[in-house]
């Protein structure tokens, strides 16, 4: 289900803002802050309730490293003096903030922090901690299956 969703995501971000991340009229800096304020919050939406894979962990660092490499372009290279891509050593260098994967699971935390604190008479309480009443349903509850 997450994956499907991501893959949709994934494609409407990378294309609406291709062209405005590959510009150089704007700053690197303005485009890390176009992706901070713009593309994550699109892409990590709900993010603290997914239930990630590996494999879908993966393709959140592998979009990650593509949208950062748009933004911060080739390097030429000192010795041989060919343009080549960036390495993910050198984007995490060049790009401070915590990586995609880091960010949920500190989304998920703070969230699992929230529904502790809202008592144990609420039904998303006891569907995280799994203290099913007598006769209750999760759709009672306001959970899906």
């Amino acid at each position: 289900m997450a994956y499907l969703l991501f893959c949709e995501v994934f494609t409407i971000c990378c294309h609406s803002v291709q062209n405005l991340l590959s510009s150089r009229l704007l700053s690197k800096n303005l485009k890390v802050k176009i992706y901070r304020t713009i593309i994550l919050p699109v892409v990590l939406y709900g993010c603290e309730t997914w239930l990630l894979t590996l494999r879908e962990e993966r393709k959140l660092r592998v979009f990650e490293n593509v949208v950062l490499r748009r933004i911060f372009g080739p390097r030429k290279d000192g010795v041989t003096g060919e343009w080549r891509r960036l390495h993910n050593e050198e984007l995490n260098d060049l790009y401070s903030s915590p990586n995609i994967a880091r960010v949920i699971k500190s989304r998920r935390m703070r969230w699992a922090g929230h529904v502790a604190r809202v008592g144990e008479e609420r039904g998303v309480y006891r569907f995280l901690v799994g203290n099913r009443r007598e006769g209750d349903n999760w759709e009672d509850l306001g959970v899906d299956g």
